[in-house]
């Protein structure tokens, strides 16, 4: 097994497979929230994919909505556990970079995946090669200018907005971004952004969280609808091939 197979399949074994995650509930409802909007934009389109399976949440809830689903995964457990779980499914154990396709699809989901990869600015020009003129990516990354990290250099808790936290190395993240970050590195990708937005009033870390109630995390959610994007925890944006781009 590779590095890069051994280090993801760490990650689900301590992370996504662990029963011992007591902030899970937290990740849980920004996700199905998240969901949402994410099904809003699955209209028409037959063919999906998903890069990572994650905790499955985005899985279960998004691939009734289309024809043919599709999830990249480099941890074996985690393929295991699709194929055991949801057979309609189509699941392969593989690295992002070592995807190819012959056809376009319709959607890509790249949701909590550029923040955790070695060069993202050249995995998303490979990306570029799985979308056609009409295709549309979708990706969400972690907002180094959320309210709770902006209060955490304040405080003196980290000395800088992009300081990673222990929880952020936990799960294998390796940058967070804001808005601009991104769209330069779309952009250099190949990509222009179409819509962006943010989701999770986020006031502190999970870790300071968990004895808040589940109306109170939904409505942290709800509130961030009349919020300035930058202020939230997460960054989302809906992009498609740069125009003048060849396909």
């Amino acid at each position: 097994m590779s590095d890069s197979l051994q280090s993801l399949e760490q990650i689900a074994q301590s992370y996504h497979l662990s029963e011992d995650v007591p902030d899970r509930f937290i990740e849980t409802a920004c996700q199905h929230y998240c969901c949402d909007w994410i099904a809003g934009h699955l209209q028409g389109a037959r063919n999906v994919l998903e890069l990572g399976y994650g905790d499955g949440i985005t899985l279960a809830r998004l691939s009734p909505l289309v024809e043919h689903y599709r999830v990249l995964e480099g941890a074996e457990s985690l393929v295991r556990k699709v194929r055991a779980e949801q057979p309609r499914v189509d699941v392969l154990h593989q690295l992002f970079e070592q995807h190819h396709v012959d056809q376009p699809y319709d959607r890509v989901l790249a949701l909590h995946v550029l923040e955790h990869v070695d060069d993202p600015v050249s995995l998303l020009k490979h990306m570029a090669g799985w979308m056609g003129p009409d295709s549309e990516m979708i990706i969400v990354v972690p907002n180094r200018e959320s309210l709770h990290r902006r209060l955490a250099v304040l405080m003196g808790l980290q000395p800088e907005l992009d300081t990673l936290s222990a929880r952020d190395k936990v799960v294998g993240h390796q940058r967070v971004y804001d808005l601009a970050g991104l769209t330069a590195d779309l952009q250099a990708g190949g990509f222009e952004v179409i819509e962006s937005k943010g989701f999770f009033l986020k006031t502190l870390p999970n870790s300071m969280m968990l004895d808040y109630s589940d109306a109170l995390i939904a409505g942290l959610n709800e509130v961030g609808e009349q919020l300035p994007a930058e202020l939230l925890a997460n960054l989302a944006v809906r992009v498609r091939l740069a125009s003048g781009r060849p396909v």
